[in-house]
């Protein structure tokens, strides 16, 4: 399974993005995908995801961007999106797109930069 993630970039402080990423997996629709970042000396984290498969299927967010991203999924083009709103400087990091077959298999993006200046 390939994911390509586009969409990163350069924005100013309380711009949009939107993330995307697109999973060669013949079973998107009933995989579980999300977004993960990771900050220059910092462990990887959780950012947002689909927790299961099916275009309404549950959603764990993080905290910390609660009510500014949401991720929704086009199970038709085998892709996860993130609309980031209000962004901050703090959420400068590189963005990973994650896919599980549950239960058994996890794949990686190769991540895409965003940068939030102030």
């Amino acid at each position: 399974v390939q994911l390509q993630a586009s969409g990163g970039g350069l924005v100013q402080a309380g711009g949009s993005l939107r993330l995307s990423c697109a999973a060669s997996s013949r079973t998107f629709s009933i995989d579980a995908v999300g977004w993960y970042r990771q900050a220059p000396g910092k462990a990887r984290e959780l950012v947002a995801a689909f927790t299961s498969g099916g275009s309404r299927g549950a959603i764990t967010y993080a905290d910390f961007v609660r009510d500014r991203f949401t991720i929704s999924r086009d199970n038709a083009k085998k892709t996860v999106y993130l609309q980031m709103n209000g962004l901050m400087p703090e959420d400068t990091a590189m963005y990973y797109c994650n896919l599980k077959q549950i239960p058994r298999f996890e794949y990686w993006g190769l991540g895409t930069q965003v940068t939030v200046s102030s």
